[in-house]
């Protein structure tokens, strides 16, 4: 009897999610940059509320025009003559993509995001949980398979950014059409295995 309960709400849930899919969400701080939906599901209470409703494929990450270019050829010479031209096509890469590995973080030992983002992470975990077989709703939606084009799309504009700034190396530019060097001798990462915080 449960089961055949949790059957009849999963197929009400994918009939109501396949007349409203479609849906595309920008972030809420306004910022171009391309979000994962366990980003999104993360950005704070409004984003928790609406984690089964990514689940459901009624909500969707908008995947701005620029990364959607790069999954199509990643490696496509521009047209390019000069270092200004460059840092025109990199900087909605940048707006898209964020930071790139080139440029000092910010501090990541920030524990209160860090308890934060985790604290809205469980909340939106719990919130998803109430959708019964939420992995094969996930599949038969098609939001397992959007999730797949959004990362493919991030790795695609890195691609991109990486290959222009190399291009733009070669043509002996400054940054930011060019990778930035400004980790050049950083140390490299210690795999000893010891612990990262005094634990006496």
């Amino acid at each position: 009897m449960r089961f055949r309960t949790a059957l009849a709400l999963s197929a009400a849930a994918l009939a109501a999610a396949s007349a409203l899919s479609g849906c595309m969400t920008t972030r809420a701080d306004g910022s171009p940059k391309v979000e994962t939906t366990s980003e999104a599901n993360r950005e704070g209470i409004k984003g928790v509320a609406k984690a089964p409703l990514r689940d459901l494929n009624v909500l969707r990450t908008k995947i701005p025009e620029v990364l959607l270019q790069a999954l199509a050829d990643p490696y496509e010479r521009p047209q390019t003559k000069t270092c200004a031209e460059l840092i025109t096509l990199l900087r909605p890469l940048n707006d898209a993509l964020g930071a790139d590995l080139d440029t000092p973080s910010k501090d990541e030992d920030d524990l209160l995001d860090k308890g934060r983002n985790t604290a809205l992470g469980l909340a939106a975990g719990a919130a998803s949980d109430v959708i019964p077989f939420r992995g094969w709703v996930r599949k038969l939606t098609g939001a397992e398979q959007h999730d797949r084009v959004v990362q493919a799309a991030i790795v695609a504009g890195a691609v991109r950014r990486s290959y222009l700034k190399g291009l733009g190396e070669a043509k002996g530019c400054l940054p930011p059409a060019t990778p930035s060097h400004e980790l050049a001798g950083s140390p490299v990462i210690d795999q000893s295995g010891k612990p990262r915080y005094p634990i006496r």
